[in-house]
């Protein structure tokens, strides 16, 4: 019978997994978003994957041999608990499969803020100050309008100290 289990992967070597494992006959997935990143100045769509070196692998270990799947080119080993590999339950798999590529997914994944938005400051100097999302400044930081004296300045905080009102 066939059931779901996690493959860790070389780095960037998941696609090279899954051309290998489908050579074999294991039907692979690894869930694809895509997301707005900042390249040369310039917010890019780009694609990858949610959960970057891992992917899910298909087969009956009775018609596939678990030392064939992880020897397999592009594949370090299962993720185990002990000795065994883990199966995953075939409702996470669908769940994966609905959400993948939703906007929902990209908001979280893109911090979820619009240009506009109101934010607060979680830590600095202007710790609980409430401001409005301007743009992105890399992946890292994000520019903010802040009032200060009646007048609006624009100020670079970093994403992880930023939350929505």
């Amino acid at each position: 019978m066939k059931h779901w289990y996690l493959l860790y992967c070389k780095r960037a070597e998941q696609q090279r997994a899954e051309q290998n494992l489908k050579r074999q006959g294991v039907d692979c997935y690894y869930p694809i978003v895509t997301v707005e990143k900042l390249r040369r100045g310039k917010c890019q769509q780009v694609e990858e994957p949610l959960f970057p070196n891992y992917v899910f692998a298909h087969f009956d270990p009775e018609e596939v041999q678990y030392t064939s799947v992880r020897s397999t080119r592009g594949v370090v080993d299962f993720v185990r608990q002990g000795a065994h590999p883990i199966r995953v339950d075939q409702s996470l798999i669908q769940q994966l499969m609905i959400m993948e590529d939703s906007d929902e997914q990209r908001d979280k994944l893109n911090d979820g803020f619009k240009p506009g938005q109101a934010v607060t400051i979680q830590a600095g100097q202007f710790e609980g100050a409430e401001a409005i999302f301007k743009e992105k400044d890399g992946e890292m930081r994000s520019i903010l309008l802040i009032k200060i004296l009646n007048k609006q300045t624009e100020l670079r905080v970093d994403n992880r100290h930023v939350r929505a009102v």
